[in-house]
This record gives C-alpha cells, structure tokens and sequence, in this order.
C-alpha cells in the first residue's frame, strides 16, 4: 500500500481530518478540541523525565489518576478541574465503567469518549447527569444503542453529538434527539439502519449547522426532511450510492450550505442543476458522480467554489475543464482517475488561486508540467502514476510553497528528481514511491529540514539509509517508509 498514491478516494475533502482519534477511524466531533491544549500528554512526559516543570495542577491531576479507584465523586470540585481529570484518564486509557461513576453530577461540558473501549448504555446515566451544562458529546464506536438515547433528553443544551460506527442506534433512536433544538452538529457516519423514514427526526433541528450522514444506505429520500434547515452549512452524504438527482431538490432552498459531500453517489448532470441556487458554496465533492460536460455548465456559477472533487470519472475531460475558467477562487481541484491530458492542464492557467492539485493521471506527461509554472500559490501537488521523467520535474523545482508533493508511481524518476527538488524547503511531506531513486540520491534531501513524512517505498533505499539521514540532518522527521 505504500507505494500507492497517498491519497486515497473520498480523501480530499475530508473536513475534520485534523480531528482524528486514538485509530483515526472516523472524524471527531467538537468535543476533541481539548486534545489539543491537553496538559495530559506533559504530566505523562514529566514522568518520564522529559518535557518542561509541570504546573501544581499538572501534578494534582497526575497524581488522581494513580490514584483513582480511591475516589468515589469530583461533584464537589470546580467544573474545570473535573474536566481536566476526565480528560486526563480518557487520553491515559484508564477511565472504566466504575471510575466514570465518580463523575456524575459534576456539570460537565465536554464528554469525548470517541471509540473509548467499553462503552455502552450503562454508561449514559451519568452522561446524563451533567444535565444542561453538558454541550458536546462524543459516543463513535461504541455499543450505545436506542435505549441509551434516552437518557440524553434532560441534556437540552447539547451542540454537539457524535454517534460515527455506532450500528445499533436505528430510526428508534433519531426519534429520542428530535427535541434537542440546540444541536448544531450531528454525526452518524456509516450507519445502516437509519432510513428516510427516521430523518423526520431531524426536522426540528432548526440550528443544525452541520449534518454528516456519510455510508448512510438507507437515507434515500429523507433529505425532503431537511429542506427547512436554512442554517445548515456542511452536509456530507459521501458514500451514499442510494442519491440521486431526486435528493437535490429539498437542497436547493439550503442557501447558506457552503460545503456539500455527495461523492459515490447516483447524482447525474440535471441534479446538479439543482445546485445552481448555492451561491456560498465553497466546498463540492463529486468524485465517482456519473457527471459530464453538461454539469460544468452549472458550476461555472458557483463562483464562490474554493474546493472541487472531480475524481473517479472518466466523463472528465480536457473539454470540461474550460468551463472551470470561471472559478477564480478555486483553491483546491481534485481531477485523479480523469482522462484529463497535457492539453487539459493548460486550460486550468487562468486558476491563480489554486493551493492544491491533484491529478493522478497516466496521460500527464513531462509536456503537461511545463503548464504548472503558472500555479505558484500551490501548496499541494500530487501526479502519481503518470508518464514523468527528471525533465519534467524541472518545470515543479520552482514552486517554492509546496507543502505536499507525491510524485508515486513515476517508475522513470531518479536520485536527480531529488536533486531538483531540494530546494523546496517548506515541504513536509514528500512520496516518490515506485521510483529509480537510491540510497545515494538521499544527499539532496539535506536542505529539507520541516520534512516530516517521507516515502520511498519499492526504491532502492532501505530504512538504515533514512534513519541515518534523520539522525543527522531531518530532526523533524517523524513518519517514513521503508521503516
């Protein structure tokens, strides 16, 4: 796998990747923020004589959670410092079902417990007991059912639910969270028995800002039930090969969506039409849509696009993309597994504006790079699988923003591809899998001191050859391959 392009399908546009949890399985709700700031991770560097002095209240918090089977309830202590304990055992690993009961009452805000192991309906009485000081709440993977649902009906503040990977909540369970009209983000990725029946639920939702719905199979005609969610901005039905154009219609008076997921799915051009009436979106991701060059003619108008997912479609062509012209503020264009060729690049010219590109396509050649001159904001460029050689790559060594390159699968690239790419010192991820490159091309690599990922995979390059180029000039290195 990793001598494949690393970017795989339904990737791109993934809004919360930056929020993974513990296996990175699915996308965290707002809950996880406090990941982030977590002092959790210090206390625990500090114990291994590491990190910087940890603060009095690092060391009370640490000190809790050795010896938490010796409390029976934190409802006595400021809400803050509950929380810093809860989140503490949940990132160490050692909150269980008994230990969880010393929190109850404690009005608690945030409960991330995404995928923690164990979790199940008897843990949601004392969820429940936060009562309306409790705002997010982060359930994904866990054995919560419809009868656990219930409890959560006193919880009437509650902005935020995540219940991704949790297939034993059914349309029974929707019908438990219809009265909690102060959500504004909801989640049940990947869930097979929620049918268009059971969205009726979401009808009353009127604050919902953002829905995900993503490997939803049942949901087909449900949609007509959001219709009146005027302050929906993010929809995500990726992956939900039962939409089709008939879907889009309930979306049309959704007029302040700016990001709209319906990768996979049976939406063909006239849906699309649709669409037209979405004057503030920037995010639209069509990969796998059987579109053609009649549903570009409805996207020239949205010219407020700043991300476009075209992948997987062999109905784009060079001839589409001229009707892409239009979109100045485009800033990210996925076109992988298009026929799009050399000719179809130099069409993209007038995009100044584009950040990231990815093309994964076997007709793109050294000719085709030559138009790429023109990007100079691109941060992310991905041409994997593609016909290139060192000649073209010349045409890339003056990109001097570029953040990600993955120049996979060119079988023809050598050590001097390195050598033309080592000045780009802003890169943080660079994969050339698949390659002519050798151990002795590493050299060139010296100068790229913010590398953080580096893949060579199927090279000539064995992982002594990187660890010893890590230890004495890429400090920052953290993830590479071979390993």
């Amino acid at each position: 796998m990793g001598g494949a392009c690393s970017r795989k399908r339904n990737q791109l546009v993934d809004e919360d990747s930056v929020h993974r949890g513990v296996s990175g399985r699915y996308c965290k709700s707002g809950s996880s923020k406090w990941l982030g700031t977590s002092f959790s991770r210090a206390a625990a560097d500090i114990k291994q004589g590491k990190g910087k002095c940890p603060s009095l209240m690092e060391l009370c918090v640490y000190k809790i959670r050795e010896d938490i089977n010796q409390h029976s309830t934190f409802s006595i202590l400021p809400r803050d410092i509950s929380q810093q304990i809860f989140n503490e055992l949940v990132y160490s690993q050692t909150l269980t079902e008994t230990s969880f009961e010393a929190f109850r009452d404690c009005a608690l805000q945030d409960l991330n417990l995404g995928e923690y192991p164990g979790v199940n309906d008897s843990w949601m009485d004392v969820i429940s007991s936060q009562g309306p000081s409790l705002l997010s709440v982060d359930l994904s993977g866990s054995d919560v059912t419809d009868s656990g649902l219930i409890h959560l009906v006193d919880c009437k503040n509650l902005q935020a639910l995540n219940f991704d990977y949790c297939d034993q909540i059914s349309d029974h369970g929707l019908e438990r969270l219809s009265g909690l009209s102060n959500l504004t983000s909801l989640s049940f990725r990947r869930n097979n028995t929620i049918s268009a029946q059971g969205m009726s639920a979401f009808s009353g939702l009127f604050n919902l800002v953002k829905l995900d719905l993503e490997r939803c199979p049942g949901i087909h005609g449900g949609l007509d039930h959001i219709k009146g969610l005027t302050k929906l901005e993010s929809l995500n039905i990726n992956c939900c090969n039962c939409i089709t154009d008939g879907d889009m219609k309930p979306l049309s008076g959704l007029t302040n969506l700016k990001g709209l997921q319906i990768s996979s799915s049976k939406v063909t051009d006239y849906g699309v039409t649709f669409l037209k009436a979405l004057n503030k979106l920037t995010l639209l991701n069509m990969e796998g849509c059987p579109v053609t060059l009649a549903c570009l003619d409805s996207l020239s108008e949205l010219r407020t696009l700043k991300v476009l997912n075209l992948g997987f479609n062999e109905d784009i062509s060079d001839a589409v993309l001229v009707h892409l012209k239009g979109l100045g503020n485009l800033e990210s264009l996925n076109l992988s597994f298009t026929v799009v060729t050399d000719g179809g690049l130099r069409k993209l010219s007038g995009l100044s504006s584009l950040k990231s590109l990815n093309l994964d396509a076997r007709q793109i050649t050294d000719a085709g790079l030559a138009g790429l001159t023109n990007f100079k904001n691109l941060r992310s460029l991905e041409i994997c699988g593609g016909g290139l050689t060192d000649a073209g790559v010349k045409n890339i060594k003056d990109l001097s923003f570029l953040t990600l390159l993955n120049l996979s699968q060119n079988g023809h690239l050598t050590d001097k591809t390195l050598e033309l790419i080592s000045g780009l010192t802003q890169l943080v991820c660079l994969n050339v899998s698949n390659s002519r490159v050798t151990s002795a091309g590493l050299q060139h690599l010296k100068p790229l001191k913010n590398l953080k990922s580096l893949t060579l995979e199927s090279c000539k390059v064995t992982a002594n050859d990187i660890k010893k180029l890590q230890s004495a000039d890429l400090p920052n290195l953290v993830n590479y391959r071979p390993e």
